[in-house]
């Protein structure tokens, strides 16, 4: 008895390079993820004037960050092209408080954050 062949069509394999990464980034993020550094305490506020820095216990997660890797988009319904972000690297963006993963890659903290878990792009 012979088998039969099934012809599934496929999903075209995006290229890595449709993934936008800025300066090197060590991460690559799939699907509708983003990739965002964030914010220095003198950055996000959480410094004094004076440089005194407020302990961890005392302030809330950070939920600010700069973009710095954008993936390629989620596939359509009909699987036959990706939908693009909203959002681009270089973005200042506000998130979920605990919308995100925390990696660290060379010492480096870096959040992998849905495109669902931003609330804002910052200007």
């Amino acid at each position: 008895m012979k088998k039969k062949k099934h012809n599934i069509a496929k999903k075209s394999a995006t290229p890595r390079a449709e993934t936008k990464i800025r300066d090197k980034s060590p991460l690559a993020p799939l699907s509708d993820r983003v990739i965002v550094q964030p914010l220095s305490p003198e950055e996000s506020g959480i410094s004094t004037p004076s440089g005194i820095i407020i302990p961890d216990t005392a302030k809330e997660k950070p939920e600010q960050g700069t973009v710095i890797a954008v993936g390629p988009g989620k596939w359509n319904e009909s699987g036959t092209e990706r939908i693009p972000l909203g959002i681009a690297i270089g973005d200042r963006v506000l998130f979920s408080k605990y919308g995100y993963d925390e990696v660290k890659v060379a010492g480096t903290t870096y959040y992998v954050i849905g495109e669902s878990n931003i609330l804002a792009v910052i200007s």
